[in-house]
């Protein structure tokens, strides 16, 4: 643990054999995760801020929320527009607040959250994340807990950017096991969804992304027997890495930061973020999770270096 005066926070590094990770207290972020010297994820400096969400946790929801305004239950949410160009609330509500320590080891840390009643989310919901290394990579569980008398709706995200080697991602492999993409409007708001199969948004066998701009929403992943369903780059140097996530995350997020800032992290990583819900789950109810009161759900995913 550092105290450099980072804008996010103190710092947790954890070690296993040659993999290294570092986890910021602001936002329960994953800043770094390395093998040996290489990266394996694009993450950012310490002198930093997490732009562009990256390694940011995204709950109670992920992704795009229409006007920032829902109902559940008979219950009203007014979520902060701070996707103000689009008139959404974007990513959720913890990716900015510190988060404190539950437990620390050499290779894991479990931070905790939770956040109370408020306009935006009117529940009272406990959140705790541990990053857990071990030699083929990182595992990440979350659990979140209804502290509240009535069911709270949740959805969960994250946002890693897995990294292309030092060059840009055109040159990369991609392969992705979800059969569908939802399509979407100027907003980035679901307006439907259809089959990828045979489309240049097909990746489910391997293919290089070269010029293809990807900010999408898929789902229908395929799975293996121990029920993950992993995305996988393979840098142009022959590197490769991958997101995997269990059978809670129903759907993914494929963006190839054409829109980062600055203009020169364009394409240099590719975030592959998994989430439980689409983008505007909060007021269309798909795919939502209803936590009971006193209840408490789990979720794990991770990257294989």
């Amino acid at each position: 643990m550092t105290t450099s005066g980072s804008p996010t926070g103190e710092q947790y590094e954890l070690v296993s054999g040659t993999l290294r990770a570092r986890v910021t207290e602001v936002g329960a972020t994953l800043r770094t995760l390395t093998t040996g010297d290489a990266e394996v994820i694009d993450g950012f400096g310490v002198d930093e801020w997490a732009a562009a969400g990256r390694g940011q946790v995204l709950a109670p929801w992920p992704n795009r929320l229409d006007e920032g305004r829902y109902t559940f239950d008979g219950r009203e949410g007014q979520a902060p527009l701070d996707e103000p160009g689009l008139r959404n609330a974007i990513h959720g509500l913890v990716r900015w607040a510190p988060w404190t320590v539950a437990s620390r080891s050499e290779d894991a840390v479990t931070l905790g959250y939770t956040s109370y009643p408020q306009p935006a989310y009117p529940w009272t919901l406990a959140l705790r994340v541990e990053y857990r290394l071990d030699p083929e990579g990182l595992a990440v569980t979350t659990a979140a807990t209804n502290r509240s008398d009535t069911v709270a709706p949740f959805g969960l995200g994250f946002h890693p950017y897995l990294a292309a080697g030092g060059e840009l991602v055109d040159g990369s492999t991609l392969t992705n096991p979800a059969r569908v993409r939802l399509t979407t409007d100027e907003r980035g708001l679901p307006t439907g969804a259809v089959r990828v199969g045979g489309s240049e948004y097909d990746f489910t066998s391997p293919r290089r992304i070269g010029a293809m701009r990807l900010d999408t929403a898929y789902t229908d992943l395929a799975r293996g027997d121990d029920g993950h369903a992993t995305v996988q780059l393979e840098g142009a140097d022959g590197r490769r890495s991958a997101v995997w996530m269990d059978e809670a995350f129903r759907h993914v997020m494929v963006f190839t930061g054409d829109t980062v800032e600055p203009a020169s992290r364009r394409r240099r990583g590719i975030a592959i973020e998994p989430m439980t819900c689409p983008p505007n789950a909060l007021a269309t109810g798909t795919d939502l999770v209803r936590l009971e009161p006193g209840s408490t759900w789990r979720a794990t995913w991770g990257i294989q270096a």
